[in-house]
């Protein structure tokens, strides 16, 4: 099996409309949650988001999708994403139509950011917007497809808050196979009424921006990302500029609860585990953590009890969240950008608005940059909905 290498990074969230914007505001401690502006919503007014600080109509101009049909807001988050990943890693065209290039995509929401439209196509209350082939997971993959002629294996994922990090695991996997010599990977997701609806009939969302890891924690912010990385095999690669490689992969399902993790956290300690294994590594030669936080009270409880019974010393650690807000289907993708950052500057960003640690382990997320860091390995963790856990180890090549 030879090496998997991401050589293109391409990432729009609520600080950053690129890999260099996110980058400066994760070393400079700077959120990106706030009150909505673009996001229609009763709740817009009374609830922080992690919102990219764009207008769909904007977003659509830079792109010169003005004039074209049935791209949601989701959509038009994947193309940003998408594009400057493949820049990054000077892919051609001839490249992006090449059988050895692979797509795997994930999203939760999909074209469903629409709500109201959708229920205006579906209840027949409209002679058929141009969204009508947009509502679901996959309708922005398969924009992708068209738009860059993408000929080889192409799919999409949704295992809720894990989907991109399982995309992430299996282009690593199709690559390690042979059956790919390039994945591009990643996952998109936008703000909508059905999941801010949603989450806040489970009351999990807070008031106030989200303090994972707090002792007062009381809830998670939703947020919209879009987030890619390529990879691509060693002999692919060749000489060209190398971010990191994947290196293990895990995941595990602890069947507990439709919302809630295992109070033993089976399923995130079985995922760690795995992602270990497959990578050849110790828990001792794991540098840092880029824990799921997303600063309810299950989650950030279990995810701890799930370190500390799998790590002699736990390493640093921080919930990267905390600026973005959870960006469900994207958060596996935008936090492995957030690792490889971290490994290719030897930088930790700080968690944000952590006041009182979990009082119950004696290990506080990290509360200020720290420089000068050397991080050779990444434990990146996402723990979906149903117990569907993943964990990704990025190494430093």
């Amino acid at each position: 099996m030879g090496r998997v290498l991401v050589t293109g990074l391409g990432v729009i969230t609520a600080i950053g409309n690129n890999l260099e914007e996110n980058y400066q505001r994760l070393r400079n401690g700077t959120t990106g949650i706030a009150k909505a502006s673009y996001f229609e919503s009763l709740y817009a007014s009374q609830l922080p988001f992690g919102e990219v600080k764009l207008a769909s109509e904007t977003l659509a101009e830079m792109l010169g999708l003005q004039n074209e049909k049935g791209y949601t807001r989701t959509c038009l988050l994947a193309v940003k994403a998408f594009e400057e990943a493949i820049a990054d890693a000077a892919l051609t065209a001839q490249d992006l139509s090449s059988f050895d290039t692979a797509l795997v995509s994930a999203s939760t929401v999909g074209g469903m950011c629409l709500t109201d439209q959708l229920y205006e196509d579906a209840n027949l209350r409209s002679r058929g917007s141009e969204y009508l082939s947009a509502y679901g997971c996959s309708a922005h993959t398969l924009k992708l497809v068209k738009r860059y002629y993408i000929r080889g294996f192409s799919d999409t994922i949704n295992t809720a808050c894990s989907s991109s990090a399982n995309a992430i695991a299996l282009g690593a996997r199709l690559i390690r196979a042979g059956r790919a010599s390039r994945v591009i990977v990643g996952g998109v997701d936008s703000l909508a009424k059905y999941t801010v609806n949603g989450f806040n009939a489970l009351k999990i969302l807070s008031s106030q921006p989200s303090k994972p890891f707090d002792e007062n924690r009381d809830g998670l912010n939703l947020g919209e990302a879009g987030a890619y990385l390529v990879l691509e095999s060693e002999e692919v690669a060749g000489d060209k500029r190398v971010y990191a490689e994947i290196c293990g992969y895990g995941n595990a399902n602890d069947a507990h609860h439709p919302t809630a993790m295992s109070d033993n956290a089976v399923g995130a300690i079985r995922s760690m585990k795995e992602a270990l294994e497959t990578a050849g590594i110790s828990p001792s030669r794991i540098d840092y953590i880029n824990a799921h936080g997303t600063g309810t009270p299950n989650n950030d409880q279990i995810e701890m009890f799930g370190i500390s019974q799998l790590f002699d010393k736990v390493p640093p650690y921080n919930s990267t969240k905390s600026y973005t807000g959870h960006t469900l289907g994207a958060a596996g993708a935008v936090e492995a950008v957030v690792s490889i950052l971290s490994i290719k500057h030897s930088e930790i960003f700080p968690s944000l608005h952590v006041q009182t640690p979990i009082q119950e382990f004696n290990h506080a997320p990290a509360g200020t940059l720290m420089e000068n860091y050397p991080v050779n390995y990444v434990l990146s963790n996402s723990f979906g909905f149903g117990g569907n856990c993943t964990s990704l180890v990025i190494g430093k090549v």
